[in-house]
Order: structure tokens, then sequence, then C-alpha cells
């Protein structure tokens, strides 16, 4: 059986409640040890299915934290504003993945969330889940392994911006794509990006020109198959040797 094309723009039926037992992101957002009084008193909690239109913010920097967003469907993109106002893209979502864990332990956001799609997150309120967690053990120690997490995912985006070469940090992002898709039981290799390639540039420090061109590379050499935002990852073993190899291993132009 083929794989499912990974696209994350699917939208849940508008207006419907649905129980976090029923979500097929629910292994990843909730713990899985939880019963079923656990998650009805969670579900007590959660604001369901807020759709947010493409453009329009969940969240804005410096705003006050108040809650956590467990993205349902679409893409959720984050950037701070530098001091010469410019945004600075930190971060991609994708279904599944919480937003705001890097303000917890703050009174502010120290970013902002827009939607580079038609989206649907749930919001948890914090305070409440806090006093939840307490409650629930299981509940604390997965959403202190999330927080975990959120550290990991920076940790690696300062490694991947000191990469060398742009082939490197764009190999380093297909991959990361590939496998979160994996995770959502979605093709690995055959998937829509869901972000315009001035944002994945923004991310990965490079000029959108610069991403243009590997992107051509990439192509020329038999590594992907791109038709407009949807790829193919034809050569998966070629794209981790490039990350391994420090781009050492396409041939130059």
């Amino acid at each position: 059986m083929s794989e499912k094309i990974a696209a994350v723009d699917t939208q849940p039926t508008s207006g419907i409640h649905q129980s976090c037992f029923q979500c097929s992101l629910s292994n990843l957002c909730i713990p899985i040890a939880v019963n079923k009084d656990e998650i009805d008193r969670l579900e007590d909690l959660i604001k369901q299915g807020k759709t947010i239109s493409r453009g329009d913010h969940i969240f804005k920097e410096h705003s006050p934290f108040k809650s956590l967003f467990a993205v349902r469907s679409g893409a959720i993109k984050t950037y701070s504003v530098t001091e010469d106002g410019e945004e600075q893209v930190t971060g991609f979502y994708l279904p599944g993945e919480i937003i705001g864990l890097d303000s917890t332990n703050t009174d502010s956001y120290s970013c902002s969330a827009k939607a580079l799609e038609r989206a649907s997150v749930c919001e948890i309120p914090f305070s409440q889940l806090e006093t939840l967690a307490t409650k629930i053990p299981t509940l604390q120690h997965h959403f202190f392994s999330l927080m975990s997490k959120e550290i990991q995912g920076s940790r690696q985006l300062t490694m991947l911006l000191s990469k060398n070469t742009a082939e490197e940090r764009i190999a380093s992002l297909l991959l990361s794509l590939s496998s979160r898709f994996k995770l959502r039981k979605l093709s690995g290799t055959h998937f829509r990006l869901p972000m315009p390639r001035n944002d994945i540039g923004n991310y990965l420090g490079l000029a959108v020109e610069t991403v243009s061109r590997v992107f051509t590379r990439f192509q020329k050499s038999g590594l992907i198959s791109v038709q407009g935002r949807e790829i193919v990852l034809e050569d998966m073993d070629a794209l981790v040797d490039i990350v391994k190899n420090h781009g050492k291993c396409m041939k130059p132009e």
C-alpha cells in the first residue's frame, strides 16, 4: 500500500468537538499512559478546534503568556522581530506539535506565531494545566518531556545555522520534515512544503536565491523532485551523506 502524501492543510469539520481519545494526533501531544477519566479532566480545560486563517496570529511577541497551543491541522511559523525591525523565523510547527513552550517561565510570549495556511489549534490554558499536572503525574512528566524537546530543538537550530554550506542546511531541514511527517503516519519521502522559500531562507540564514539554487542543484543531481511546493525525496541516503560530509559530496557547478 502506498504511503499517504504528507500535506498539513487538511481541516477538520468546523465546529465539531472531537474527543482527545478520537484525535489521530493524541499520541503526539498527550501522554499515552493517561486513562479515560484523566483525559476527560484534560479535555475540560482544552479549548478545541480554534480556526486560524492564513496570515493571522495565534499570539504576538511580548503579549501576555496565558496558553499553550497544540496544532491540530495546517502549519504555523514562529518568529521574532530584531532591533532593526526585521523578522527572524525561529520555527515551523506541524500537527501534533505544541507552540508556546519556550514562554512557560516568563510572563509574555518570546516570539510571535502566525498561520502559514488555514490552520486549527487547541488552546490549553497554562495555569490550569499546571494545576492539573500536579494531580496527574504522567501528564506532568509528559510536559516536562515536551519542554525538553523544545530545548533540544533550539540547540538543533543553533547547530543547523553553524553548518558551513547551504546544501547542509537545506538537506537537514528536508530530513527533519521527513522524520516529522513519518511520526504522523504520512509519507516521509513525498510531502508538501508548508512554508514558502523566503521563510526557509530566513530560518536557515540564507538568501532566497540561494535556497532556489540549492533546490535546483538537488533536483538536477536526482536527490529530489520538485513541483511547486510538492517535493519528493528521491535519494534519502545522498541527503544524509550531505549532512554527514558537510556538503562535500555535492559536485561543484
